[in-house]
């Protein structure tokens, strides 16, 4: 299917050079004297390599379908990570890059969206909020009850937050996962 540059998105897949390329960023800029032109972005699928790309606004580009599926993490193989579809039980295994700082939310069995073109995986995604068990967490201070204190707690992903001084070893709390803070009990 063939666009208008100005019409891509973040996450869409194009062809770029004869080559299957994911957007990571797109911005329309406008400059006072010259043409409008779409500058992005775009990660290669075969080599991994990102690129800034420059097109004009009305340039025709080819996107390429994406397949997007809920997998649940199984284990780690080395430095890769297993994927499970819950349904039909096929693994699908990703490098490390790909996971990126989603292997700080990744537990056993939990589910996550992993994004692929054809065969090839692109992009797995955690959920915005996920539920971990604290590992360690060191006891508060007596007399440390001013307002808000935290301090900082290991998770079961080796991950380390900062939290309220209530929380023990062995809770299970929720944390974002877009910004890696503590939201509440479990």
């Amino acid at each position: 299917m063939s666009v208008n540059a100005n019409e891509i998105r973040k996450g869409q897949a194009i062809l770029h050079n004869n080559d299957v390329c994911v957007v990571l960023e797109v911005t329309h800029r406008t400059p006072g004297n010259l043409r409008a032109f779409v500058q992005g972005i775009i990660r290669s699928i075969r080599t991994g390599k990102s690129m800034d790309v420059r097109w004009t606004s009305y340039e025709k580009l080819e996107t390429v379908p994406l397949n997007t599926r809920r997998m649940d993490f199984s284990y780690k193989s080395g430095d890769d990570y297993v994927f499970s579809d819950p349904e039909t039980f096929e693994e699908v295994t990703v490098n490390p890059e790909l996971v990126g700082s989603a292997k700080d939310y990744l537990v056993e069995n939990g589910s996550v969206t992993v994004t692929s073109v054809g065969e090839k995986v692109v992009q797995v995604e955690v959920p915005a909020s996920v539920v971990l068990t604290v590992t360690d967490a060191p006891e508060g201070l007596r007399g440390d009850s001013a307002n808000n204190v935290q301090k900082v707690i290991q998770l079961e992903t080796g991950l380390s937050i900062q939290a309220p001084l209530f929380i023990k070893t062995g809770e299970k709390i929720k944390v974002d996962t877009r910004t890696g803070k503590y939201m509440e009990r479990a």
